[in-house]
């Protein structure tokens, strides 16, 4: 065939022309996404009708200069909530299939005004009675002081998602003992059934918004296992999901009259299911004590009527005493009146309470502390809030003596004297979401540790948490959000949010809905000033970092472990062994006592010389108040590692410079009781 040159030429010519163009429109034009004619943040298949965003402009992707992902989390939300506490308790639902107007609707007992809405008006007073309708015109619901109305319909989320939120943990909550005294209610009170309910609706929420992008993994809800995966979603300009669990009886794990009614194997079991359902954080107690560990106690009249639900549920009422350090849980003020007494059997009342001793007598049990490691040995993040300080303090611990970062607060419930601790692990805090002046005040507080540190902050909504929200601060209030308003990137423009009739402002509405989050932080930091909001917009990054170290964290070998062991002496009893090696068996199940005297050691041969930088002591309660980690290399010359005088039992980790060492020994010198002294376990690492 002949070519004909000019043709040729020509189309060389255009050829060349085009690329030039391609070129040009890539250096000059928008970005790829936006090239291609097609906003990847705007759904291609909606519902109609559906909830409006009111948020304009592309979401930000990709992370900063330094390599790190932007934006906000919410470390502690309940997009489920409405499947828990019989089905009832909190109306409407987060999707549907069948539309809005089928999602946003109220429970058929609240119909026609409200009269037999009795959570309603437990919870917020008055006589309950207000207009059920939802959608369309939202009259009274949703709202910041309504505890029984959905308020994380998705295309709120969305809206937050858009504002600049990034990580959004869901936790999966339901309590059995609030379920059994409901009237009201459509399924089952088992605890674990509505905890698996709730993530497989999370997966179908994820499901429900791919389709609406177009297939499998388009949607902008994505459901993340592991920190990298979230790195890569955010990379993307979406939000990474995160399931958590919060319950009162994780694993069927109540106590009855102090009787635990799980085991061991129940806790492996329960453990692995949760991982399964990719659950990566959890709570081990929530409200009432169970057989892993006490509370931290709510107040008042509402800490009264958990108390009564305590004592349903467990047969037993929270049990006080003097605390014996600056931490200490909420005080129960009394026996304060509460409606819920009248559940109690004739004859028994709710005690009172010394206003001196605010310390729950309940810490981390054996079973607690064996579900805290099976935890640590599946790489999973423990919710510290609503412990017991007792209980928390067991368990950091425990965390310190293996330098295991994964350690969270959520939404305020730990006592603040903890922040340091949790700082120097490595983990991560978030505060409920408070109206922005408090929220801006405690900030304030702890600000100093985050520069310490260099980490950022997060919120808890803890929405459909049945706890209450910002109230509005006025239409006259000094410093008032006004819209529009850019998000925190600058990147998109926000203005007020519409439902079908009703559009809401923060000033005028308080926090009503999920999809109020970003005019809050708008609000946070036309009060608080852009600090606060910066920290908030680094606190995506560090949650993932606290999540990326736990994933990492490999636990240090223990060299004392199956070494030889001596010592000055060993408690003499007929039907069990005392004998040094209990010490290094690698079970709490045993234990090493000495005689009842002051000067006593105990002496491990690692067998060679190694670097010996970190020692810990497991006490049983004849602890050592007074005694020193001394080292050496030839079993005959000594010298001091690490001493103290102030020893107050428990699990003591040491710490010093490395120092190479064939022996380690633990040389008591002045006992903290009558007893000798007694360990459960001696750890020796290298660092």
């Amino acid at each position: 065939m002949t070519v004909d040159r000019c043709s040729c030429r020509r189309r060389k010519d255009v050829t060349l022309v085009s690329l030039l163009l391609l070129v040009l429109a890539m250096a000059l034009g928008p970005t790829p996404s936006s090239a291609a004619g097609n906003d990847w943040w705007t759904p291609t298949a909606r519902p109609t009708p559906d909830s409006q965003i009111n948020v304009t402009g592309e979401p930000f992707t990709g992370t900063d200069a330094e390599g790190e992902v932007r934006g906000f989390v919410d470390a502690h939300d309940h997009l489920f909530a409405n499947e828990a506490f019989g089905g009832r308790l909190i109306c409407g639902k987060t999707f549907s299939e069948a539309g809005i107007a089928d999602a946003l609707k109220d429970c058929p007992e609240h119909y026609p005004d409200g009269s037999l809405a009795v959570f309603d008006f437990i919870t917020k007073g008055g006589d309950g009675r207000h207009d059920p309708v939802g959608w369309p015109t939202f009259q009274d619901w949703p709202a910041h002081d309504s505890l029984t109305h959905q308020q994380n319909y998705y295309a709120w989320v969305e809206r937050a998602w858009r504002g600049g939120q990034r990580v959004l943990v869901n936790d999966l909550v339901t309590n059995g003992v609030i379920c059994s005294v409901y009237f009201f209610k459509d399924r089952s009170c088992d605890e674990m059934t509505s905890i698996r309910l709730q993530a497989k609706l999370t997966y179908d929420l994820q499901a429900y918004v791919d389709k609406m992008y177009g297939g499998t993994g388009k949607g902008w809800f994505r459901i993340v296992t592991d920190s990298e995966q979230a790195r890569e979603v955010i990379k993307q300009g979406k939000l990474a999901v995160v399931l958590g669990v919060e319950t009162s009886e994780p694993f069927g794990c109540k106590q009855v009259l102090d009787i635990a009614q799980c085991s061991k194997a129940d806790i492996d079991a329960g453990l692995d299911e949760l991982y399964a359902l990719g659950v990566r954080s959890m709570f081990l107690c929530h409200k009432f004590d169970n057989a892993l560990c006490g509370v931290r106690f709510d107040e008042g009249a509402l800490g009264t009527a958990i108390n009564v639900g305590q004592f349903l549920s467990t047969g037993t009422f929270w049990k006080t005493e003097k605390c014996t350090g600056p931490q200490h849980d909420n005080p129960i003020n009394g026996a304060s009146a509460s409606e819920a007494e009248g559940k109690l059997p004739a004859g028994v009342e709710a005690p009172s309470y010394d206003s001196d001793a605010q310390c729950n007598t309940r810490g981390l049990t054996d079973l607690g502390e064996y579900a805290v490691r099976g935890m640590m040995q599946r790489k999973m993040m423990l919710e510290i809030d609503h412990m017991s300080v007792k209980a928390v303090g067991r368990a950091l611990d425990i965390f310190e003596a293996d330098s295991y970062p994964g350690v969270i607060s959520s939404h305020s419930w730990m006592d603040l004297n903890w922040t340091e601790r949790v700082y120097g692990l490595g983990g991560f805090v978030a505060q409920y979401m408070h109206g922005s002046q408090g929220f801006v005040a405690e900030a304030n507080r702890t600000k100093a540790l985050r520069d310490k540190y260099d980490v950022g902050y997060g919120y808890g909504t803890d929405m459909n948490g049945v706890g209450g929200w910002p109230a509005p601060r006025g239409a006259d209030a000094a410093n008032k959000v006004t819209y529009p308003f850019r998000s925190v990137d600058g990147g998109s423009v926000i203005d007020r949010q519409t439902t079908g009739e009703r559009t809401w402002d923060l000033n005028t509405d308080g926090a009503a809905h999920y999809g109020l989050v970003p005019d809050w932080i708008e609000d946070i930091r036309l009060v608080g000033g852009q600090d606060v909001v910066n920290d908030l917009f680094r606190g995506a990054e560090s949650y993932l970092g606290t999540w990326g170290a736990t994933e990492k964290h490999q636990a240090g070998a223990n060299l004392a472990k199956g070494a030889a062991a001596t010592a000055s002496s060993a408690e003499w009893n007929p039907f069990t062994s005392y004998a040094p090696g209990r010490a290094v068996d690698g079970t709490r199940d045993t234990r090493w006592a000495s005689g009842w005297s002051d000067d006593q050691w105990l002496r491990i041969d690692l067998g060679s010389t190694h670097l010996v930088g970190r020692v810990t002591l497991d006490w049983e309660r004849a602890y050592g108040k007074s005694y020193r980690i001394e080292l050496s290399t030839d079993g005959v010359n000594w010298q001091t590692a690490w001493s103290t005088t102030s020893g107050d039992g428990g699990l003591d980790t040491t710490r010093f410079t490395g120092t190479p060492a064939r022996y380690v020994r633990i040389h008591g010198l002045e006992r903290g009781t009558n007893w000798g002294y007694s360990l459960y376990e001696v750890g020796v690492h290298s660092s």
